[in-house]
């Protein structure tokens, strides 16, 4: 596949390095000549310096014969042109857009997507990808990491163990036998920093992060088993009052549960239009790193801190004093990667990676067969992947057991028809099924493989 990716900053460097990393046929255009530069020392692309929207530099990057646009620069605008010249002079068949402003994506100009007006075939939000991920957080508060599959029937939870975890100790295979009727599964476990596979042999250790793929409707059981009894949300502090925080709060409020919320916003303009748009959230202006303030949205008394602004450090010390102070839980909007190992330390429960779920956002549209959504879990090192099984999928028709899948993967849950089955060596894949599965990235293409199909690309 013959990929434009337009964007060199940590989005389309992510993106970059994992569509180069399946062969491929890759070109990243950015006019910060030093980002390409980057991109084609460290990655296996190509590069361009220059406007992305500008048809000759789409020209030199091979547009005439490009398989799809990924337009991920800072600029919508820039996003929107290129996605449309790629369209009007190129006949690329396939455009992806990052857009970032709110007005762009309301539903009633929906229409200005249509091929005739501005052909954008999928709109990635990463605001709303990053609203959406801090409800997930919030629903699951004893998880730092989540994300639902099979239409919201089955979730991703990423578990810190304690020594207190009373499975600790246990092979995989007895947790099986000791609890036959909960439907959940350990895919993943990262151990001193390492993210691997499990065998049924293995054992969890204290310290150990497990990523575990558990049916909806026996999250508190799974909870419960590893040591983490979930607790009812009833007031949440959010620390930021923009596109990301905002969203949150409008949720919050349409929830028939009623929590309690109150916003903290250092822009009076922003402040402003959030108290406008809410109507039972109380918006408080000034510096969430304020103690005062803190105090004064009661953050000693709240089940959870939700820090969203757009400064990482603004984020993590927000959510530093916020635990110092008394609350139950924090939670951590941090854009650079490099300052995830501080969260232990820290103290900080969960953290959201704006760029990682609009990575997976992407990647859930560029996957081959009939791949319905993709989660990238850490520094790109796994991926969790729900796709359909069609009838000429290698998969049909094997049991799993039979399946010749690579050593860093897992399948996680089966779902045949509405019912979602735990799946066991002896479960029969079949057509129409839909499988979620764990794979460490350098076996994601082989995954790809037994997915595909001989007729059908996308």
């Amino acid at each position: 596949m013959k990929v434009i990716i337009c964007g060199a900053g940590q989005v389309g460097w992510q993106i970059a390095r994992h569509l180069s990393g399946e062969r491929n046929d890759v070109t990243v255009v950015d006019n910060n000549a030093d980002l390409v530069r980057r991109a084609t020392d460290t990655l296996d692309v190509q590069g361009i310096a220059g406007h992305a929207s500008y048809p000759d530099i789409l020209d030199r990057a091979g547009a005439g014969d490009a398989d799809m646009v990924i337009a991920a620069t800072h600029s919508d605008e820039v996003n929107m042109v290129t996605c449309q010249v790629a369209h009007s002079v190129f006949a690329v068949p396939r455009k992806i857009a990052r857009l970032r402003a709110q007005s762009y994506l309301t539903a009633i100009y929906s229409d200005l997507y249509r091929r005739d007006h501005m052909p954008i075939d999928v709109v990635i939000s990463p605001e709303r990808e990053v609203a959406e991920a801090a409800l997930r957080r919030l629903s699951a508060p004893a998880a730092f990491d989540t994300e639902t599959f099979l239409g919201g029937k089955a979730m991703l939870l990423g578990i810190q163990l304690d020594e207190d975890c009373p499975v600790l100790n246990t092979p995989l295979r007895q947790l099986t036998d000791l609890f036959s009727t909960l439907r959940a599964i350990v895919v993943g476990i990262r151990r001193k920093s390492r993210l691997f596979a499990p065998e049924p042999g293995d054992q969890l250790f204290d310290n150990d992060q497990i990523y575990v793929l558990a049916h909806s409707e026996d999250l508190e059981r799974t909870f419960d088993i590893f040591g983490k009894p979930m607790t009812r949300q009833e007031r949440v502090v959010i620390v930021g009052g923009g596109n990301v925080g905002l969203a949150v709060a409008e949720a919050l409020e349409g929830r028939t549960d009623r929590l309690r919320a109150k916003v903290i916003e250092k822009n009076r303009l922003c402040a402003e239009r959030a108290a406008d748009a809410l109507e039972r959230t109380i918006v408080l202006h000034g510096d969430g790193l304020n103690m005062e303030l803190l105090a004064e949205a009661g953050v000693d008394r709240a089940d959870a801190i939700l820090a969203v602004t757009d400064d990482d450090k603004t984020n993590l010390l927000a959510s530093v004093r916020a635990k110092q102070a008394g609350c139950g839980m924090t939670i951590a909007l941090v854009n650079d990667p490099t300052l995830l190992p501080l969260m232990e330390p820290l103290e900080i429960d969960a953290y959201i990676n704006p760029r990682g779920t609009t990575v997976s956002s992407i990647l859930r549209h560029i996957r081959h067969g009939r791949v319905r959504g993709v989660y990238s879990i850490g520094d790109a090192e796994a991926e969790v992947i729900e796709a359909q099984i069609l009838s000429t999928s290698p998969l049909a028709g094997k049991r799993i057991r039979d399946i010749d899948f690579p050593e860093g993967v897992l399948v996680g849950a089966v779902m045949k028809g509405e019912e979602v089955v735990k799946p066991t060596g002896g479960t029969l894949v079949e057509e129409g099924d839909v499988i979620v599965v764990f794979s460490l990235a350098a076996d994601v293409p082989e995954v790809e493989r037994l997915f595909q199909v001989s007729i059908d690309f996308f």
